[in-house]
């Protein structure tokens, strides 16, 4: 049964909402939502994924945050709990999505980042851009 939360369980700020929705209505995807997950890997110990996604499975939790709605495994909500995700427009890295998660710095004792990627901008976090440097910090 997909389970509903009322409260978020990371903050997705208002810039990234504003990306989130300016890509679905770009791409005239109506009934999608953001899905946020943790994919094998990454420079600082976890590597974050986001898709546009309307595929939503029993033991996906979901939630609205500032308009969007959010989609999270049971795998990763672990992960993303307390996190940040933010979209930002670095110069040297380009644009993209910035996710900084204290809970995957507890999990793996390393840098409070992790580099994010998603299917439709060019991802960023804690430096890491579309070119895939990162200047986490351990």
């Amino acid at each position: 049964m997909l389970q509903e939360i009322e409260t978020q369980l990371f903050t997705l700020t208002p810039a990234a909402s504003q990306a989130v929705k300016d890509i679905l209505e770009q791409r005239n995807l109506e009934g999608y939502a953001l899905r946020v997950y943790v994919a094998s890997g990454g420079c600082c110990g976890v590597n974050f994924g986001m898709a546009l996604d309307n595929n939503f499975r029993d033991v996906d939790t979901t939630f609205n945050a500032n308009g969007v709605q959010v989609v999270i495994d049971n795998v990763s909500i672990d992960y993303l709990r307390d996190a940040t995700i933010d979209f930002v427009n670095d110069p040297q890295h380009g644009a993209g999505f910035a996710v900084n998660s204290p809970s995957a710095k507890k999990e793996h004792g390393e840098g409070g980042c992790a580099c994010g990627s998603n299917s439709s901008a060019d991802s960023g976090s804690c430096g890491c851009g579309g070119g895939g440097s990162c200047g986490c910090s351990n």
